[in-house]
Formats: C-alpha cells, sequence, structure tokens
C-alpha cells in the first residue's frame, strides 16, 4: 500500500524524498567535508595554542626552560612574581593595644544647702571654666539666717561690754573689803561665759554667711559639662546623692590600656630612662587610620600600676594627652601603641616575603641577578603587619619574592612583574630588571596577573632580551 505524505500536497513544498543520485552525490562529498573541517580545526588550534601561547609565555613569563633549572625537557614557563628589596634600618618594637579615654578630672556637682531652684547658668554640654556660676538657689531663707546671726552676735557684745565692766569693779571692791571673794569670782565668770557666747555667735555668722554663698553654685574645675539632672523650679536637697550636674575635664585626657605582664620589664626599664611613650591612633568614618592629635602624636606615659590583675595577667598603664582639639571624649575606644625597644640596624624584609614550611621553619625566596629563585632559611626576630626582621641572613637590597611563591622552586628562573601594571603595588615591593619583564603596557583587567600555563596575562608577544 502507497503512503503519500499529506504535505506533499501543499502548495510550493519541497520533496522530502530524495532520488538516488542525489543520495551517490551526498555519499561521496560527506568524507570529504569532514577532512577539510579537521583540517581547518587543526590550523586554527595550532594559531591560537601555539604562537599565541608562546608569545604570551615569552612576553609576560619569560624563557622556556632557560637557566638553571629551567625546566623539565626546556618547556617550562617561568612563573611570574613581584618582588621586594630587603632593607637595613633601625625598627621600633611596638605593643599595640586597645586604649579608653577617660577624663583627666570628674567632679559631681551637688547642693550642700536646702532651697528652691530658681535659675541655671549653662547649657548641657557646654564648656565651663572654674569658677563659672551654674545654678542659683533661692537666697531668701539664707539671708535672713544671717541677719539674725548678726543680731544674736551685737546683743552679746553689748552683754560682754556690761559683763567686762562689772568684772572690773569687783575687782575693786574685792581688794577694799567692800565685795566678797564669792560675788567677785561669780561676777568675772559671767563676763568669761559671754566671751565664749559671743565666739559662737560669731561662728554662727558665719556659717550663715557660709550658707549664702552656697546658693550660688560655681564650677569647681574646667570642663564640659553633662545633662542637666536637677531643672530650675524643683526642690534641691543638701549632698543629694544624684547630684545637679556632672563636669568632665576633657583637656587634657588621660588613656587607659593594659599590655601582658611578659612586658613588664622593659616597661620599667624604659619608665626608668624617660623614654617610655604612647602614640594614638584612631579611625575615621571611612575606616582610614588618624592620628589623635598631630600637634603632640607621642606622649610618655605617667603611670605604671603596682598590681597585675590575676584573671587577665596585664597591668595597667594610664599616658595624658593635650586632646587641644577635643577630638577623644570619655569612655571612646582608640587604638594604642607603646614603644617598647628598637632594633638598631635590623636586616628588614616585606612581611609576604616570609613564608613557612613544613617543618615550622620560615625561609624567603631570593632572586638573584640572572632571575633565578633560591630558598634560604631565615628566623624572625620580629614582625608586624607590614615588615619582618630577619637577623642578618640577607644582604641590603637583595631581591625576595613577596606575591607569587607557590609556582616557584628552587633554581627555576621566574619572570619579575611590574607591580604598577594594573594594580597599586605591594608594600615593599620594587619592579626587577631580569631577562623576562613584563612587556609594554599591560591591557585589560587581566593586566599583570598570572594566566594559564604559569604566564602572566597581557604579555604580548615581546622575545627575551
Amino acid at each position: 500500500m502507497n503512503y503519500t505524505d499529506p504535505r506533499s500536497n501543499l502548495k510550493g513544498a519541497r520533496p522530502t524524498h530524495l532520488d538516488t543520485g542525489d543520495r551517490k552525490r551526498l555519499n561521496i562529498l560527506s568524507p570529504r567535508f569532514a577532512l577539510i573541517g579537521v583540517g581547518v580545526l587543526l590550523v586554527a588550534g595550532y594559531l591560537v595554542f601555539g604562537q599565541g601561547g608562546e608569545g604570551a609565555g615569552q612576553g609576560a613569563g619569560g624563557q622556556r626552560g632557560a637557566g638553571p633549572g629551567g625546566g623539565r625537557g626546556g618547556n617550562q614557563i617561568a612563573p611570574p612574581v613581584e618582588v621586594g628589596k630587603v632593607e637595613v634600618h633601625d625598627i621600633p618594637i611596638m605593643a599595640n593595644t586597645i586604649g579608653t579615654v577617660l577624663p583627666n578630672a570628674t567632679v559631681a556637682v551637688k547642693s550642700q544647702i536646702e532651697g528652691p531652684l530658681l535659675s541655671a547658668s549653662f547649657r548641657e554640654g557646654q564648656l565651663v571654666k572654674r569658677g563659672d556660676v551654674l545654678f542659683q538657689i533661692d537666697p531668701r531663707p539664707m539671708e535672713a539666717a544671717l541677719r539674725q546671726a548678726e543680731a544674736q552676735l551685737a546683743r552679746d557684745q553689748a552683754q560682754l561690754v556690761s559683763a567686762q565692766s562689772d568684772a572690773e569693779r569687783a575687782e575693786m571692791l574685792a581688794e577694799r573689803g567692800i565685795v566678797s571673794t564669792q560675788q567677785r569670782d561669780q561676777i568675772i565668770a559671767t563676763a568669761k561665759a559671754l566671751t565664749a557666747t559671743q565666739s559662737a555667735n560669731q561662728a554662727a555668722l558665719e556659717r550663715a554667711q557660709l550658707n549664702l554663698s552656697y546658693t550660688t553654685i560655681r564650677a569647681p574645675i574646667d570642663g564640659k559639662t553633662g545633662p542637666m539632672l536637677v531643672h530650675p523650679g524643683n526642690l534641691v536637697r543638701a549632698n543629694d546623692a544624684a547630684g545637679m550636674v556632672v563636669i568632665n575635664q576633657i583637656q587634657p585626657v588621660k588613656i587607659s590600656f593594659s599590655l601582658p605582664q611578659v612586658h613588664l620589664p622593659s616597661l620599667q626599664d624604659r619608665m626608668r630612662e624617660g623614654d617610655l611613650t604612647v602614640s594614638l591612633t584612631l579611625h575615621s568614618e571611612s575606616g582610614e587610620v588618624v592620628p589623635a592629635d598631630k600637634n603632640n602624636l607621642n606622649v610618655k606615659v605617667d603611670f605604671i600600676g603596682n598590681t597585675v590583675d590575676e584573671q587577665t595577667g596585664t597591668i595597667e598603664l594610664r599616658s595624658t594627652f593635650g586632646n587641644t582639639d577635643m577630638r577623644l571624649v570619655p569612655g571612646q575606644l582608640v587604638d594604642v601603641g607603646v614603644h617598647l625597644d628598637t632594633l638598631r640596624n635590623a636586616t628588614v624584609v616585606p612581611r609576604t616575603a616570609v613564608n613557612i614550611g613544613q617543618d615550622g621553619g620560615t625561609y624567603v625566596w631570593v632572586v638573584g641577578q640572572d632571575d633565578v629563585a633560591q630558598m634560604h632559611a631565615v628566623k624572625m626576630t620580629y614582625q608586624d603587619e607590614q615588615i619582618a626582621a630577619i637577623g642578618d641572613a640577607l644582604q641590603k637590597d637583595e631581591r625576595v619574592i613577596i606575591n607569587g611563591q607557590l609556582r616557584v622552586t628552587p633554581g627555576v628562573r621566574v619572570a619579575i612583574l611590574d607591580p604598577n601594571a594594573g594594580r597599586a603595588p605591594a608594600a615593599g615591593a620594587t619592579p626587577g630588571a631580569g631577562a623576562a619583564r613584563q612587556a609594554g603596557t599591560a591591557r585589560g583587567p587581566e593586566a599583570g596577573e598570572a594566566g594559564p600555563g604559569g604566564a602572566a596575562a597581557g604579555g604580548g608577544n615581546r622575545r627575551p632580551q
């Protein structure tokens, strides 16, 4: 039974079957097309991975198999690295910690008398000087008490004058035998009692004057006022526990910090020499470190505690800062660096140049004049975030690898990259002058980075010199 595709009846439709001749021609052409396609792919692969890889390896990665240890079979690409120089200079040994800003003095202002509060003569947070008026308490009760004391003193003074006159007459009459000795003694005793009463009333008068002066409350120190704890209109009580306002002296301020007790001998030695200093830094809103006082950054430590904290094993130290711009506020946390000692003529390398071996030892990769890397064991005597002191194992101006150590093996020739190509230079990094530098100016986001196979991308086709 013959079957006809319905689509074949459509107008303009192409036939879906091929005749015998067409099939023969397709069978003859198919192997030819396949061979041509394979050939095109081989040529393209050679052009891309042969010449292009060779140019990138030579332009950015250095020579292939050149020099000692140039590679197995003479076909290894020099690993790209960045280098820094060995330096010799003095290093200050610092102990870094976190400190707390404390006011130089703190006073809680309280009233010494009781009475209605009439007014406050300052604003909250205002800077005040010693002697400035802060509060005014109603003085009328104290003024009345003062007038009463004055009146009592005047009465006693008048009585004392009369009693002294009677005592003088009694002495004269007693000598003539007109007044008995007993009467004379009583008159003299009365005069002496009035003298004592006058002294007591004089003290009461002075007390009344003092209470009257307490109605005007003045600032006891220079400083900055805090929030007002008692407002006008309230009844002020004498020596109230809450107080009326707290004044903190913030020029200068004290920085309190603690260091481990292992540093105590060094601290005590430098304290005796008068050379124990501290530097203070804080962070801006953008996170960058800013000196706390540009005019007086290094300040001497003026206090070492007399007891080591048993729980933390630390000892407290304090230093006084001028705080001229009032940037520091009591309670603020700041970074503190204490100068413990100085390493003289220390051999210094960038911190990233030091590596840790499998045995726990430390070593660096040293690049010779022929750009061949060798491993040198070193012993660190001091380190911080930027540098490391390694004794005298290396010579000044020798080059050490600070980036790219993972692909380096002893005796291999390396390709020294320019740290300024495509990114900011690393700390202490200096461009090398070897035979396999990066050619020209790298272009593209991958410039200066290691590409596949160890070659630095963006190197171009520059031949080794």
